[in-house]
């Protein structure tokens, strides 16, 4: 024998639009509510509403128009060319796209540009000296530290980073201080050697 379905007297229960309503609405309510006596509720910002900033880029500095989403990844390509920061897996965890912030090493993907005001970055076009390689860079071409080369940006910025904070580390010290950085070629040896030859050669010295 076939069940009846169950019927909804008119004018009583809750139709599954009617739910979605009073869901809303009490959503509001309670994001109203969350407010103390006297005070306004927070401004809801647009993600989509564009900003000033100002970057200090390289020691020059950016006023560009951004999202408050931007990270500062797809600004320095996309809206400034400065595409030596390469896109990698875009969440934290290769290090292709490593900048450095007030000298320390820093994952542009996982930071907002909005986030990176006030602060000196720099990028691999940074390391440069005008068209001559800088010491880092030189070092890891003569320890032939790369293979694909799609990591290397990351890795030569994370090198100059550890250096510029502990200028004569130790195989060891080299090792963690790079660990942020995935070489998918496996080229982790050329690459410790490189960042040990460069620590010589930013003090003057040979390997």
């Amino acid at each position: 024998m076939t069940k009846k379905k169950p019927t909804t007297p008119p004018g009583s229960g809750v139709t599954r639009r009617g739910f979605i309503g009073s869901v809303g609405a009490g959503a509001v309510a309670a994001a109203t509510c969350a407010a103390r006596p006297g005070e306004t509720a927070p401004e809801i910002t647009d993600p989509e509403a564009m900003v000033e900033v100002a970057l200090d880029i390289n020691g020059r500095t950016h006023r560009v128009l951004v999202e408050p989403r931007w990270n500062l990844l797809f600004v320095l390509r996309e809206r400034l060319g400065l595409t030596g920061t390469k896109v990698g897996c875009e969440r934290g965890e290769c290090g292709a796209c490593t900048v450095l912030i007030d000298d320390k090493p820093r994952y542009a993907c996982m930071t907002l540009a909005v986030e990176a005001q006030g602060a000196a970055i720099t990028t691999l076009e940074g390391l440069m000296d005008g068209e001559k390689l800088g010491p880092t860079q030189q070092a890891f071409v003569e320890e032939d530290a790369l293979q694909c080369g799609y990591c290397t940006p990351g890795q030569i910025v994370a090198a100059e980073g550890l250096l510029r904070g502990n200028p004569s580390p130790s195989l060891e010290e080299i090792r963690t201080g790079m660990s942020g950085n995935i070489c998918r070629c496996a080229a982790y040896v050329h690459i410790f050697k490189a960042v040990d030859r460069a620590a010589a050669a930013k003090k003057g010295g040979s390997t």
